[in-house]
């Protein structure tokens, strides 16, 4: 397995990241996300990101590396999903994206009270650390 990046805090279980990527595209169709680093982080700074979601495998890591602090600092839940392709997809682009916020999650708004439980309770138990 590849080696984790550096900002990587914690590991997201297969079930939560495919919950994540579906999350995504119920989404962009009926809530609204923002896509990429620099709107994910805008999202957080103004406190309308319900979710982050951020690329294992970005290059440079410096590229994210400020995310989950900004998110800690704001309160705001976080995931991280293996392949930034697979999140740019999700999300409805043709290219990869290293962070997506979801700001209104439209119908998926089940989908993702799920996801942040399963975030709230990886971080208190520690899992994955």
């Amino acid at each position: 397995m590849a080696q984790k990046s550096v900002y990587v805090r914690f590991q997201v279980p297969k079930e939560a990241v495919d919950k994540a990527y579906q999350l995504l595209q119920v989404a962009k169709d009926t809530g609204k996300l923002r896509k990429g680093t620099n709107e994910s982080t805008k999202a957080i700074e103004r406190g309308i990101a319900k979710l982050v979601i951020i690329a294992e495998d970005v290059e440079p890591p410096q590229v994210v590396a400020h995310l989950p602090i900004l998110c800690e600092e704001r309160k705001i839940s976080y995931l991280y999903v293996p392949s930034k392709l697979e999140l740019g997809k999700s999300a409805g682009l043709d290219v990869g994206s290293a962070a997506i916020s979801v700001v209104e999650p439209g119908d998926g708004a089940q989908s993702l009270k799920d996801l942040l439980k399963i975030v709230e309770n990886i971080k208190k138990t520690g899992a994955g650390k």
